[in-house]
């Protein structure tokens, strides 16, 4: 999520983290090492596998 800064994020144990760039990244899938900001590590997320059909449904009876 981009947002115009600078910013200011209140964390959950009250710790306040500021930046003073003019445009700041917020992670929203929860795998980056510098929560709250992003650093791109849903990049190196896994595809997901692809679902197997199991033959012989009772549809084919």
């Amino acid at each position: 999520m981009l947002v115009e800064g600078p910013v200011e994020v209140v964390l959950a144990d009250g710790e306040v983290v500021r930046s003073d760039r003019p445009l700041v990244a917020l992670c929203t899938c929860r795998r980056s090492d510098r929560l709250p900001f992003c650093d791109t590590s849903h990049r190196r997320r896994r595809p997901a596998a692809q679902p197997v059909l199991a033959s012989g449904s009772s549809s084919d009876v």
